[in-house]
């Protein structure tokens, strides 16, 4: 699954590590923390971790870093497992930071014990104070120099409960002086009077990311701890804590760079803010770029994986074109999707020469580039619906399907010609009058004379109403000099990034199942929606248009 990770500088220290014996097997994780749902940017860090392991038949620990009881719920958690599995993926260990609490607390003792944590007063804003800048230097805590004994006595007291939210941490002694900020004395427990999802209500303290993170790979003999590079500051402090607190094992922490996509955002923080504001119905909603709204949205596994591929493994960050993603995404579906037909903004049509009560079946290829999927059988009335944009009363020059006069092919039937118009009270055309030619159904042969222009259609009568929700990108990228102070990323959600049209489609697509993908023609790829489609209602999201500009 990474075959195009042929070469890249991650791959290199593996096999480095392999030849020279320092590993006898690879062992990586996936360490999400179940705090918000998985984005494409996840994907990235899953493919990578799963499939190097994979390919050095080595393992992948799938481990939830659960060390924030106050944000970190069940949900993400069955979240997160769906989503690794969708895109192809099975984990040889299901673990959880909270696992190793007892653990942690020993460790924390043993740096205690070694002169390097105490127990501190300082509040939250006054340890900031204290921190320094990146230009000047941190200044010691006045609670620095607390005996070891006593550091012994409050650390313990703290497990019992004693203490309020707030009211003490234990921090790492280290250098309050170091050029590196991470290494100034950093908080590795807090207190937290809240019920875990795993361990309930058996701890009120709870060690930090910073803290835990090293140790849970050295427990679980991790030999390469694969990150995004926003970590590599965080490499020295990484390493300090395996080191002091004395670990068995060695992981060696690898930053790659992050994957950006255009209009998007990709901070948990920031898509939770979109879910909590009401700006989509959902961390699943299809605009949104978690892996389940893409799902939702009718991605396939496959085209996130080959997009992941193709933008390689570097060390530095790299912006992709949402296009791109759309690009692989069609890749995929263009042989697989069945073609139909779909109307999504209906205008009745009424052939005046067609006998009134016939129904005929036409032929239709279920998708011309893959033959081997057969055909299928239409019908054709008298009375049909089109798309209220393929005809115009007034068209410009070069217009080529419907107006007045003129005269078209249906799809996959005859040639109509438009005769007569219907006009509402208030102006607005409601229905076309047209007859049909027929000798020029499609198949066979005809050639006495040419039309510019094919329309499609759905036979009215046994029409199928649907619902189509087209979508637009949910956040609009500035233009590079545009920005203004004082706007958030917020002032950038599109408002017209979803547009909902009641239409129909075939007969045949009555039998539609959740998560089905069709290619609707002139329209774009479409998946039945999971979530809101039932037994009496059909929807269909749209995953990407036909066609784009963007090439490769």
């Amino acid at each position: 699954m990474v075959d195009n990770y042929t070469s890249n500088f991650i791959k290199d220290i593996m096999i480095k590590d392999l030849e020279s014996g320092k590993h006898k097997e690879i062992v990586t994780r996936f360490p999400p923390e179940p705090n918000g749902y998985l984005h494409i940017g996840h994907a990235k860090s899953i493919i990578i971790n799963f499939g190097l392991a994979d390919e050095f038949k080595g393992q992948t620990n799938l481990r939830f870093d659960d060390t924030n009881p106050l944000k970190e719920d069940i949900e993400y958690v069955n979240s997160i497992k769906e989503d690794v599995k969708w895109l192809g993926f099975e984990w040889d260990n299901l673990l959880f930071a909270s696992d190793y609490f007892e653990e942690m607390y020993k460790r924390a003792v043993l740096l205690i014990n070694k002169g390097l944590a105490y127990v501190d007063d300082l509040s939250a804003d006054e340890i900031r104070e204290y921190r320094g800048t990146l230009t000047e230097p941190g200044k010691n805590s006045p609670y620095r120099e607390r005996s070891i004994e006593e550091n012994l006595d409050l650390f313990a007291r703290m497990r019992n409960g004693e203490f309020e939210n707030g009211q003490k941490v234990l921090r790492a002694k280290i250098d309050m002086s170091s050029p590196n900020i991470n290494l100034r004395d950093p908080v590795i427990y807090r207190i937290s009077h809240a019920t875990h999802h795993n361990t309930g209500d058996k701890w009120c303290i709870y060690p930090l990311y910073a803290f835990a993170h090293p140790l849970e790979d050295a427990i679980e003999g991790v030999t390469h701890s694969i990150c995004t590079i926003e970590f590599e500051d965080q490499r020295p402090l990484y390493n300090w804590i395996v080191e002091q607190c004395e670990m068995e094992n060695t992981p060696q922490q690898i930053e790659f760079g992050r994957l950006n996509v255009t209009n998007t955002v990709m901070s948990k923080r920031k898509l939770k803010q979109l879910v909590d504001e009401g700006f989509v119905d959902g961390w699943d909603d299809p605009r949104m770029p978690t892996i389940s709204g893409m799902r939702r949205k009718g991605f396939t596994p496959e085209s996130i994986r080959n997009f992941v591929s193709e933008t390689a493994i570097s060390k530095n960050n790299s912006m992709v074109d949402s296009q791109m993603l759309e690009h692989f995404v069609r890749e995929d579906l263009k042989m697989k999707a069945p073609r139909t037909m779909g109307v999504i903004n209906p205008l009745k049509v009424v052939i005046t020469n067609y006998p009134e009560g016939q129904i005929e079946l036409l032929d239709a290829e279920i998708n011309p580039e893959n033959p081997e999927m057969g055909s299928r059988k239409i019908p054709f009335s008298r009375e049909i619906y089109i798309e209220q944009d393929d005809f115009m009363e007034e068209p410009p020059k070069k217009y080529f399907r419907l107006f007045p006069g003129n005269e078209v092919r249906l799809k996959n039937a005859y040639f109509i010609k438009c005769e007569e118009i219907v006009k509402d009270a208030s102006g607005n055309v409601v229905e076309l009058r047209c007859t049909y030619d027929p000798e020029t159904k499609s198949g066979t042969g005809f050639t006495g004379r040419k039309v510019k222009g094919t329309i499609h259609w759905v036979e009215a009568a046994h029409a199928v109403p649907a619902e189509f929700r087209l979508y637009e990108p949910l956040i609009l990228d500035e233009e590079e000099g545009t920005s203004d102070e004082g706007k958030t990323f917020l002032d950038n959600v599109n408002p017209h990034s979803l547009e909902v049209l009641q239409g129909f489609v075939e007969p045949n697509m009555k039998e539609s199942r959740p998560q089905e993908k069709f290619q609707f023609f002139r329209h774009g790829y479409f998946n039945v929606d999971p979530k809101d489609t039932t037994v009496d209602k059909l929807v269909f999201n749209r995953i990407v248009s036909l066609k784009s500009s963007f090439k490769l």
